[in-house]
């Protein structure tokens, strides 16, 4: 039986993993320990360019302290358990692969919005910067693009041609992600992120780092 960390290695894009449109970016999924958006206990990654899936990565970590307590239900979901990450790196430690890996690109996620606040309040809670991405929700592109009864990430991913995939291993899930964005970008005709989100009514955002306010030594 794989272990988690061998279900998340790093491996080489298969054929199929491509599409027909120029299309640059790295879909992302995090997967948490707990109700805590600082609690990323998994993260995994996939890289498009011209609209090929051409490298995926992804590892475990153990989550920073005081988020590091793993919920029953977190376990349930996505399998992960404490002592598969004893030996993880930590938030710390793995951000520069992290950072490495997406380089420059737009990050898309599936519900993003909780994807960012990962990357957000995981730095926050180690005191690490937080890069401020440009990114993509494919959630938000999928309710414009496709007419289905369930927007979740199985349901799109095999609208997109991508079904019968492990949800919630965070590689896994990053690649039906990166699968739904190539193929609504082929079904609008853009040619790129922002042109896929314009036409589907969504939004490039960036993740808002708030600048430490400026203090004083004046004397009143």
């Amino acid at each position: 039986m794989r272990t988690a960390a061998a279900r998340l290695r790093r491996r080489r894009a298969r054929p199929g993993d491509s599409g027909i449109v120029p299309l640059d970016f790295t879909a992302i999924d995090f997967e948490t320990a707990n109700s805590s958006n600082a609690s990323a206990c998994a993260v995994g990654l996939a890289r498009v360019r011209d609209g090929r899936i051409v490298a995926t990565a992804g590892w475990l970590i153990r989550p920073p302290a005081g988020h590091d307590r793993f919920f029953e239900l977190n376990i349930r979901i996505h399998g992960i358990e404490p002592e598969d990450v004893v030996d993880a790196k930590s938030w710390s430690e793995q951000l520069g692969d992290l950072a490495a890996f997406a380089g420059a690109d737009v990050l898309v996620a599936h519900n993003a919005g909780f994807d960012m606040a990962v990357l957000k309040r995981a730095c926050e809670a180690t005191g690490d910067e937080c890069p401020p991405y440009r990114y993509a929700c494919s959630l938000q592109v999928a309710r414009k693009v496709y007419q289905l009864d369930s927007y979740r990430l199985p349901f799109v991913a095999a609208e997109a041609g991508f079904a019968d995939f492990p949800h919630h291993n965070a590689t896994a899930d990053a690649v039906a992600c990166a699968h739904i964005m190539i193929d609504a970008a082929r079904r609008v005709q853009a040619d790129d992120i922002e042109g896929l989100a314009m036409a589907a009514a969504a939004r490039v955002s960036q993740i808002h780092i708030a600048e430490a306010p400026a203090i004083s030594f004046a004397v009143a």
